[in-house]
């Protein structure tokens, strides 16, 4: 779904990184951007672990690169 480059579904960077500042919305679109690649480990290992040292590494990159952390490609 985000074939333009962008992570959350191909927002803006300026949205998607005000986005990924809010922890819970940055857990939902986080695991729905997974979902959404198919990826459906991936997708339930942050659904699971979303909530701690991956929103922090997720919002850092976001804020860099405009991108989430691909982990685990499964």
């Amino acid at each position: 779904m985000a074939k333009s480059g962008k992570d959350y579904f191909g927002l803006g960077r300026l949205v998607s990184v005000i986005l990924a500042i809010i922890p819970i919305t940055a857990l939902i679109l986080g695991v729905a951007t997974r979902f959404s690649e198919g990826k459906i480990v991936a997708g339930l290992l942050r659904l699971l672990l979303g909530w701690n040292i991956i929103w922090i590494v997720d919002l850092v990159l976001m804020i860099l690169n405009g991108r989430i952390m691909r982990l685990l490609n499964i």
